[in-house]
């Protein structure tokens, strides 16, 4: 008689589940970034050079006409580029998305071109474009018409006027993308009833169209606002020369000689509260539930048939192009060509020696290419990588208090960037925490910068992945960590690489903390484009700003076109 002999079972391997624990390092990073700042921020602005308290600050902020101006023309140049945006940019997309407009696919390409383009770049082209003397349109229009150097321009962009229309040119797209996916959103049947019920195209567009849509401009146009109320390159380039300043030129202008901290900071301080009013705003407008579609799936968007309108609609869609992306880098292109922006392009004139001087002659280009990109890898890397694990615990409530990641990581976008610089460069510029002078504080700043759309992008992504092949990993004894690391992230590898290009190119681009952060030994390419307008080098600036550029579009490219993992792609931006 045999027995059975049954084996010994062998317990599974002891793991240690982090998950806690990397909940508790992340809040405390996310703090460090975004609330330790902001804390000294607030310090300075309540302090004299003595370290005692007062007030005296926020009195002189309030009393000195030299510091209230800049505030009301910040708020004037934003209210016009609001409306300037959404003019452009709400016609422009009812043609892309409900029109027999021609091209409407390049139509769109183009327009995220001049989303991809650094406002600042674009500033520089058109003051290659409108400068009163050397601008290419007036030394054309000189020609043509035998007018003489000393007459009035045709155009003068160191103007308020010129100032809104360079900010609009690259905050339109706010607007546009948000209006054109209203209108790809609505069904057609409501128009349909209104053409039914005997209404014209301009009726129903009046009455049915624009009503719909209405939320999404006036978000848009919130967001253009914001944009230009925060922007510091644009304005430093051609309101300065223009005599003027806006409020974050102003703080800017506080940490020359002989710097005032103090008065910067409370200077930020009403910048910021404006910023999270109008977000606040934003969130209200797209929050509301004014319109619900009931039934099924309704039919394609109703395309309009111009007719005898086509050729004025194609000559809008022209004009903005050519504004906004084509007439721009052709500037570029051509000033980097030529030794002088003024003199006509021709196989005469053709010259590399711009491109020789910056990358052979110019010392400072081989440092800065170093430093903005070395800074753009480890952004992107350390932001996504931080994003995701943030995000993941958002979206599966992994841990309690998962909720207090979503707020500290998505708070920064409220913080303009001048507003942050200044915070930053407060906190870091003490004995104890002296990281003024190396890339460090850079780092600090540009993942403070990029974390809310890195983790908004990342957020969205799982909470599009179904957590039954987590929890089936979890049953079989994987840890959290191990499960995100093995089974979710690369289920979202497209988004992760889509969030990581994006948080690079975000960061090769960025100026308005950078200018307060940087020094000799750790400029970036935006700040030498930056310097170099101010000596007047406007062909470097076209190489250097055609380079920045063509590696943003190359890694969208890249993103959309590589196979990644075994085939698989990044859908089309």
């Amino acid at each position: 008689m045999s027995v059975a002999i049954a084996a010994p079972v062998s317990k599974p391997p002891l793991r240690v589940d982090l998950f806690r624990p990397a909940f508790v390092v992340l809040v405390l990073v996310l703090a460090v970034l975004v609330v330790l700042p902001l804390s000294w921020l607030l310090y300075y602005s309540l302090i004299d050079k003595n370290g005692v308290f007062t007030l005296a600050n926020f009195v002189a902020l309030a009393q000195d006409a030299t510091l209230r101006r800049p505030f009301l023309l910040a708020i004037g140049m934003a209210l016009g580029v609001g409306a300037l945006s959404c003019a452009i940019a709400t016609p422009l997309a009812w043609l892309v998305s409900r029109t027999d407009l021609p091209g409407r696919r390049v139509v769109r390409a183009l327009v995220t071109a001049s989303f991809v383009t650094p406002p600042f770049l674009g500033a520089i082209a058109w003051e290659i474009l409108a400068a009163p003397n050397s601008g290419l349109i007036n030394v054309l229009y000189r020609f043509a018409t035998g007018s003489q150097a000393s007459d009035p321009p045709l155009v003068n962009i160191y103007t308020f006027q010129g100032l809104v229309f360079a900010i609009a040119c690259y905050t339109f797209p706010y607007v546009f993308t948000l209006v054109a996916n209203g209108l790809d959103r609505i069904p057609s049947d409501l128009e349909d009833a209104s053409a039914i019920l005997g209404a014209r195209t301009a009726t129903t567009l009046r009455r049915v169209t624009i009503p719909l849509v209405l939320p999404a401009m006036l978000a848009g146009s919130l967001i253009a606002i914001l944009q230009a109320l925060t922007m510091f390159g644009s304005p430093a380039i051609l309101a300065l020369p223009a005599g003027f300043h806006v409020i974050t030129t102003k703080i800017w202008s506080l940490f020359q000689y002989p710097p005032k901290p103090g008065l910067a900071a409370a200077a930020s301080l009403p910048l910021l509260a404006i910023t999270v009013l109008l977000l606040q705003g934003k969130s209200w407008i797209l929050g509301r539930k004014g319109y619900t579609v009931l039934g099924g799936k309704s039919g394609e968007p109703r395309i309009t048939q111009l007719r005898r309108w086509k050729p004025v609609a194609i000559a809008f869609a022209a004009i903005v192009l050519s504004s906004t992306v084509i007439l721009p880098y052709l500037a570029l292109l051509k000033t980097a060509v030529t030794r002088n922006v003024s003199e006509p392009l021709t196989w005469a004139t053709l010259t590399l020696h711009n491109f020789h001087f910056v990358f052979f002659e110019f010392s400072a280009t081989q440092l800065a290419m170093w430093n903005t990109f070395l800074l753009g890898f480890t952004t992107a890397t350390l932001g996504t990588a931080i994003a995701v694990v943030a995000a993941y615990m958002g979206a599966r409530s992994a841990v309690r208090g998962a909720p207090l990641l979503g707020v500290l990581a998505t708070a920064p976008v409220a913080i303009p960037g001048i507003v942050l610089g200044v915070g930053v460069f407060l906190t870091y510029s003490h004995p104890q925490l002296m990281l003024y002078g190396t890339l460090w504080i850079l780092l600090i700043a540009f993942l403070t910068i990029e974390m809310p759309a890195g983790y908004q992008q990342m957020s969205a992504a799982f909470h599009g992945i179904h957590p039954e092949l987590e929890e089936a990993s979890r049953i079989l004894g994987a840890t959290r960590l191990d499960t995100l690391r093995r089974i979710t992230a690369p289920l979202l590898r497209t988004s992760v690489v889509a969030t990581w290009c994006f948080v690079f190119i975000g960061t090769i681009r960025e100026l308005s903390a950078t200018i307060l952060l940087t020094t000799a030994n750790t400029k970036l390419v935006s700040v030498i484009i930056y310097d170099l307008n101010e000596s007047g080098d406007l062909g470097a600036i076209s190489v250097l700003g055609l380079m920045l550029l063509a590696v943003s579009f190359a890694v969208v490219y890249l993103a959309n076109r590589v196979p990644l993992f075994g085939g698989h792609h990044l859908a089309p931006s």
